[in-house]
This record gives structure tokens, sequence and C-alpha cells, in this order.
């Protein structure tokens, strides 16, 4: 896993700043050289652990803060969104259509004791089931999905689609591990001519944000995709065939030098040529 290092939602120079590995021997091993740790590779805390970890220490390298983006193998994870919410760590994660989340409807209320016997109660109680997310989806009015642009491209022109908005709270954090329910956007996108919808992400920007940066941040991944495509089969970060963990580390650290020389290239205007 690796962490890009970006400006702001509008002005997207980006680099690798980090990255952590898990290797075979069960060692995390972050490739930044300043720490090893040994972890369960299996574990999914171990994993969340290490992937909030490695974003922390990203944030404290002066990088300038942005809301963080992911596919849905970090989404999905409810420890690494409640750890990057508990470091006070914006986001906006893909997420699968199976992910459950308490609705927009659902209350919460701590249950009253029965009787004097026992302790009191102290963690809320859902008053309704959960749902999947795209089932969710499925059942919101019309009214509900916006037309509304995620992209402009260089010529100026802004590219749409229909999003649905929903205030909702994620059942895994409430139901298995007892924490106070927390609300998040859920963001969907259902695009025109599809049979279902086709994409959804969690995010914990506050609530009064605006709905066309939720859907700006929603499709700026392509761009880290991108970023990762020019590292590989332009530079060759996948060239590396070591067994070392020096090894790679050298290798990742002379790429990602490369890409941040081109990437500063890249926005130096043009020298003026001799008269």
């Amino acid at each position: 896993m690796a962490v890009d290092g970006v400006l702001g939602d509008e002005q997207p120079l980006r680099d690798l700043v980090g990255a952590v590995v898990l290797v075979e021997e069960q060692q995390d091993l972050d490739l930044a050289g300043r720490e090893q740790r040994r972890d369960p590779v299996g574990d999914a805390e171990a994993a969340a652990v290490a992937r909030a970890h490695l974003i922390e220490q990203a944030a404290g390298w002066q990088v300038p803060l942005a809301p963080i983006l992911a596919d849905s193998a970090y989404g999905d994870d409810s420890g690494f969104r409640t750890k990057l919410h508990a470091r006070e760590l914006e986001y906006l994660l893909a997420i699968s259509a199976q992910l459950s989340v308490y609705g927009p409807e659902t209350t919460f209320a701590v249950p009253e004791r029965h009787g004097n016997v026992g302790r009191r109660r102290s963690v809320a109680r859902p008053d309704r089931k959960p749902e999947s997310v795209r089932a969710l989806a499925e059942r919101l009015p019309k009214n509900a999905w916006k037309t509304m642009p995620y992209r402009t491209t260089p010529a100026g022109e802004d590219i749409k689609s229909r999003f649905a908005f929903v205030r909702v709270v994620a059942t895994n954090p409430v139901r298995n591990k007892n924490l106070p329910p927390r609300q998040e956007w859920l963001i969907i996108e259902w695009s025109r001519g599809e049979q279902a919808p086709t994409d959804y992400w969690l995010s914990n920007l506050p609530a009064d944000t605006k709905r066309e940066r939720l859907t700006r941040l929603a499709r700026l991944r392509w761009t880290i995709e991108l970023d990762y495509k020019q590292l590989k089969g332009e530079l060759g970060l996948d060239h590396y065939e070591g067994r070392s963990y020096p090894g790679f580390h050298h290798h990742c650290a002379l790429v990602t030098c490369a890409h941040a020389f081109l990437t500063e290239e890249r926005l130096r205007p043009r020298a003026q040529r001799p008269a």
C-alpha cells in the first residue's frame, strides 16, 4: 500500500510520499525506513493500524492535508475508517455494494435496564435492522438523484453523472465494536442507462459539505491510478526482482525521486526560445 501526497482538491500535484508492504515473514515494513513492526499479515486490525500509521506519518511530513481517497479494499475496512476519524483525518473511500449501514430513518437510544440486576446499559442501539448500501440506493425516491459534475476536462467541459447523498451510520462499528453511532456521507452514483447503481463511497466530511465537492473528490482517484500506471510502466516501480528489504527500499526511493522530478518539470513553464 502507498500514500500519494496532494496539494488539494483543485490542484492535483501528486507524488508518492510513503509505502508499507506486508511480507511473508509476518513483518510489517515501513518503506520510509523509519520503523519496523512485527504484526500478523492476516490480522485485519494490524492492517488497519499499519494503513492509518502510514497516513498519519505522511501528514507529519508537512504534506498539505487533503481528504484521503482509497478504493474499496480500504473503504470496507471499518477499523481503518474508525482510526482515520479518531486521528481527525478526513476521508472519502470507495466501498462495496454489500457493505451494510443503518439508513437515515434510523434512531439510536440506550435501552433501559430491566430491574435492578446488572450494570446500566450505555451503548446506543438502533430501532431497525441494517441494510446493504445497494438496497438503500434502490429504495431512494427519484428526487434524491441529482445530475452533478464530477470532473472538468482541460477544455473546460464538465463531465456529469447522477448522484445521491445520504447520511448513514456504518453497521460494523456499532453492532460489533460497541462504538457510538457516527453519521457519515454515503455517496451513490447511478449512471443513466445502468440497471443498478455503479459506485458507492463513505465519507466523514462535515454534514454541510457542498455536494459538488463530494462528487469531485469521489471521482478524483483516477489521477492516483494514472500515477501508478506511470510509476510502473514508465519508471519501473514493478521491475524490482530482489529479495531484501534494503534493496526494495532503495528501488522505491529512486523511482519516487524520479517521479517527483518529472512532476516538477511538468509544472515548469517552457523556457523561452532564444531570439
